[in-house]
């Protein structure tokens, strides 16, 4: 929810990292995001799950990876 957010805002998803335990939003509106971003008109319970498990293994992914550290690359893959 905290990346859905912050995509759905505009914002650099560059550098921000996930926030375990940390607490935003209602859960009205982490649905409202979880429908708006999983790409079924009209999902089953199943497939929001299906697509906060996809995409919370490959945000997971994505944070342990060199090449997604801003750090590690600098400016060379911004926005990648």
């Amino acid at each position: 929810f905290q990346y859905l957010k912050r995509f759905h805002q505009g914002c650099d998803l560059d550098s921000f990292w996930y926030e375990e335990l940390s607490v935003e939003g209602s859960p009205a509106e982490c649905l409202q995001l979880f429908l708006l971003h999983c790409g079924v008109m009209d999902p089953s319970w199943a497939e929001l799950r299906n697509f906060t498990w996809f995409l919370n293994i490959q945000l997971g992914d994505c944070e342990a990876s060199v090449f997604c550290n801003p750090n590690f690359v600098r400016d060379t893959l911004n926005g990648f």
